[in-house]
């Protein structure tokens, strides 16, 4: 069974940055997608940021676009989150998730429903 591990997080300035790392336990294959959710208090979970190993398409939340940087490495099933200039509504739970898709259209990556495995999650906190 696959399990992901994340690290990273923790406590930051607005404009700060942090970077979130995961790192699936087994290897994965074709058409799957490895990606970062987040979700704040009292709000649902949503999707930031996600990577198809196929084709390498990247997707990202409009509201991290120019922020964050998702990269990976399908070898070790590995990926980081680089969040740079950092905002006080970045504040979340972040989880690191994956799953297979196999057509990687920017609504099927940004759907919580398409991913069977979950990281424990990590908390980011941006004080302003």
């Amino acid at each position: 069974q696959m399990q992901l591990m994340e690290s990273g997080g923790g406590l930051a300035q607005t404009g700060g940055s942090l970077r979130l790392s995961c790192r699936g336990s087994t290897r994965t294959y074709s058409a799957y997608v490895m990606a970062w959710f987040r979700q704040a208090p009292g709000r649902e979970r949503e999707f930031v940021a996600g990577i198809s190993w196929d084709d390498d398409f990247i997707h990202y939340q409009d509201s991290v676009k120019g922020r964050f940087t998702i990269s990976g490495d399908k070898s070790r099933n590995a990926i980081n989150l680089q969040m740079n200039n950092l905002k006080p509504e970045d504040t979340a739970v972040y989880y690191c998730a994956t799953g297979r898709i196999r057509v990687p259209t920017r609504r099927a990556m940004s759907s919580s429903d398409r991913y069977d495995y979950w990281g424990q999650g990590t908390q980011v906190t941006v004080s302003s």
